[in-house]
């Protein structure tokens, strides 16, 4: 029996299978069509980021393999996205142009059936997010390897906006030039975070050609893609929009190297089982003070994943700290723990409550 002979009936159960794959999905889709007709007549938001986290979830405890729970994941994120997209296509914000890691975050939240929207600033983002041009923004807030986004920061101290989800997502840097080599190259420009994370290789491989910040990634490689004498630092994704070849990947100094971007918007979540916590904290200059604040979140058994501090630019030597804790502001001990921080604060600014990346 030759190969063909073999696969045939493979193929045709395939086939079969496939079929059977599309009803369903049809099927799925009908259904939520009739859940947003329900949600129409409250005027309930179309995403709920709580909701689909929970699917993801339950969809990868329920795997039996043999793909991968993160694989069958990604599927179902899709579909979802799809589903939702019958409903209303959501329409997301983002630090731009098409290429950047910005833009990878919002598909790895909200699949790809939405509009993206590239922005030319994280203000930007903000911006058309307050104004409802957007339905949601997603910014960068926070690198493994260079820490906080400090302007992602001081935005969502001054926003009416929530976070309403996290994305945390590996961030692999490649250089990339219009020909492939890096003959006849006088610059490698990127934005400063992407320079700062690759700094060591730079300094090892090519420590004699001028460096140059720009506003993002995805415009270091349009740049690239225009000008035979320009290298760019930014991921595979932005080589493939603007058609340059990459020279070396994964230059980044720190092999585990992530970024942690936050969906910025009006929506305010619902416990999702699996949750944290954002606020924006202020103390008098007073010993003991910070310890006297945080003391409720021990009192009620509340863990804090994040804390950083960041100059309230009063010339005081006074600071706004920022605070992660696990659970939802709806969680009891949680509930009791913000009441006790905001009596105890000088300061109190609830960010959100919204579920864990998966």
């Amino acid at each position: 029996m030759n190969i063909e002979d073999k696969l045939k009936p493979l193929r045709e159960q395939i086939d079969a299978l496939d079929a059977q794959i599309l009803v369903l999905l049809n099927r799925r889709a009908e259904v939520a069509q009739e859940v947003g007709h329900v949600k129409a007549e409250t005027n309930a938001p179309v995403f709920r980021p709580e909701r689909e986290v929970q699917v993801l979830r339950k969809v990868a405890e329920n795997n039996p393999g043999p793909l991968q729970a993160g694989d069958v994941q990604t599927i179902f994120r899709e579909v979802m996205s799809a589903c939702r997209a019958l409903e209303k296509r959501v329409v997301v914000a983002y630090l731009g142009p098409a290429g950047t890691f910005s833009e990878q975050a919002v598909y790895q939240q909200f699949g790809h059936s939405v509009e993206g929207m590239a922005c030319v600033s994280i203000d930007e983002v903000f911006r058309a997010a307050e104004a409802g041009t957007a339905d949601f923004g997603v910014v960068p807030i926070e690198n493994s390897s260079e820490g906080v986004i400090n302007r992602t920061l001081d935005l969502l101290l001054q926003t009416t906006l929530n976070i309403s989800g996290e994305v945390s997502m590996p961030v692999h840097h490649s250089l990339m030039t219009k020909n492939g080599t890096m003959d006849g190259i006088t610059r490698i420009c990127a934005h400063s975070q992407a320079l700062a994370q690759c700094n060591a290789w730079l300094n090892q491989h090519f420590p004699n050609i001028e460096r140059i910040a720009v506003a993002s990634n995805a415009e270091a490689a349009r740049m690239a893609r225009d000008d035979a004498s320009v290298a760019a630092i930014a991921g595979e994704i932005a080589a493939q929009t603007y058609d340059v070849l990459i020279v070396h990947a994964h230059i980044q100094d720190d092999p585990h190297n992530r970024t942690r971007f936050a969906v910025i918007g009006h929506l305010q979540t619902n416990p999702s089982g699996k949750d944290q916590t954002s606020l924006v904290l202020s103390v008098q200059n007073k010993a003991g003070a910070v310890y006297k604040l945080l003391s409720p979140l021990s009192t009620h058994d509340v863990s804090m994943t994040r804390f950083e501090s960041r100059p309230a630019r009063t010339g005081a030597w006074e600071y706004f700290f920022y605070v992660d804790v696990e659970g939802h502001e709806q969680d009891e001990n949680v509930a009791k723990a913000l009441a006790e921080l905001k009596q105890n604060a000088a300061f109190f600014k609830l960010l959100g409550s919204y579920p864990f990346s998966l």
